[in-house]
């Protein structure tokens, strides 16, 4: 399941250099995540990293993109072989 950023998001740009697959941008007024390059960090980290240093806590699972471990390693893949 793709992560999501939540309006409490406060802009402090943290959360997108955090990112390995490079998901998270700069939205119209808060950042938002790519659900296409978003792997929950699965691949790379045992937990995702923006979660890790947003200081307002607001990224959540996305309901909208549920996916599975494997769905999401295969994603982490094939970005890898994208970035290659």
């Amino acid at each position: 399941m793709a992560l999501r950023i939540s309006d409490l998001c406060i802009n402090c740009d943290v959360c997108a250099p955090a990112c390995p697959n490079t998901a998270i941008y700069q939205g119209e007024t808060i950042y938002e995540i790519d659900p296409d390059r978003c792997t929950e960090c699965v691949g790379h980290f045992e937990e995702p990293q923006c979660q890790l240093v947003c200081p307002v806590e607001c990224i959540d699972l996305d309901p909208q993109h549920p996916e599975t471990r494997e769905q999401l390693l295969e994603k982490a893949r094939r970005l890898g072989r994208e970035a290659a």
